[in-house]
């Protein structure tokens, strides 16, 4: 499927593979030569990214997932486990932005979404990564994490306050870098009950911001308002190019929780960089989901 396989013999999860910066990296994942498992909601949207991977040679298959559905993550999570492949590269891309509601478990739609979901997901899978090769945990962030002044916890349990949902959606982002960071202090689950343990110095995790990218994720955004800021945003194929540097290149290899941009590290904001709060993050987190790490 292309001429460099130096990814033959790897396997990487690809969440929100189905479409925009997901779809890219996981094309080009197996253009290298790795074994995908593509997670998303739906199949029959799915299916024509694992068409073009299996024309072209490529090894992909599907995985159920839905993010905003915490029982449906613990699902998705256990058939994976089940079926018994490895995992070296967990890349946490699926996210939306711009919506406003409230998830089916009573979260925030973009708390719930773009965070929840990702640290349920990868608590669960960490026992496998764990005993990958060279193994990688890759968040997909935005540089609108920027504009957080403080998290507000009783929010997350509410439905979207802001009519932009935005605010919601930055805040979401913060708490995708917070994990990463906390995943990078070695602070993880020894078994998926839950229980808090190391996550070993061969786990390195990478959060990144994508740049500001014309997708699916910006579909609930008015017509108008859209239209005008795709003018002015990077393709798809752009903006998988960090997440593609940060899951593969061995120039990061040996970096650990570190936030990327352009693929180059840049400094994230001060909350960010906080690390009781990357742990109270992870406390409440795992309070909220531990009816489904049983």
């Amino acid at each position: 499927m292309g001429e460099s396989r130096d990814l033959a013999g790897r396997t990487f999860l690809v969440t929100g593979a189905n479409t925009g910066i997901g779809r890219v990296t996981a094309v080009e994942l197996a253009k290298r030569g790795a074994t995908l498992t593509l997670a998303c909601r739906s199949e029959e949207k799915t299916r024509p990214v694992l068409d073009e991977i299996a024309q072209a040679g490529g090894k992909a298959s599907f995985l159920k997932l839905d993010l905003g559905d915490l029982a449906g993550v613990a699902r998705a999570a256990k058939t994976y486990l089940d079926g018994g492949a490895p995992l070296d590269v967990l890349i946490n891309n699926a996210g939306l932005a711009g919506q406003r509601g409230i998830t089916k478990d009573g979260f925030e739609l973009q708390f719930g979404t773009n965070h929840l979901g990702p640290f349920l997901f990868t608590v669960l899978l960490l026992p496998r990564i764990r005993e990958g090769s060279a193994p990688r945990i890759v968040n997909v962030s935005s540089q609108g994490h920027y504009r957080v002044k403080d998290i507000d916890w009783d929010a997350q349990r509410e439905t979207t306050r802001t009519v932009s949902g935005f605010p919601e959606y930055c805040v979401s982002k913060l708490c995708n870098i917070l994990f990463t960071k906390e995943l990078a202090r070695s602070v993880g689950t020894s078994s998926p009950s839950g229980g808090r343990g190391k996550a070993g110095p061969s786990v390195h995790n990478y959060a990144l911001h994508p740049g500001g990218v014309a997708t699916d994720v910006w579909r609930r955004i008015p017509w108008p308002v859209a239209a005008f800021m795709k003018l002015f945003m990077l393709t798809a194929e752009e903006g998988a190019q960090t997440t593609l540097h940060c899951a593969t290149s061995p120039e990061v290899a040996g970096d650990n929780g570190l936030y990327y941009d352009k693929c180059r590290e840049k400094k994230p904001s001060r909350l960010a960089e906080d690390e009781a709060l990357a742990k109270k993050l992870w406390s409440i987190s795992e309070e909220w989901v531990a009816p489904f790490l049983k």
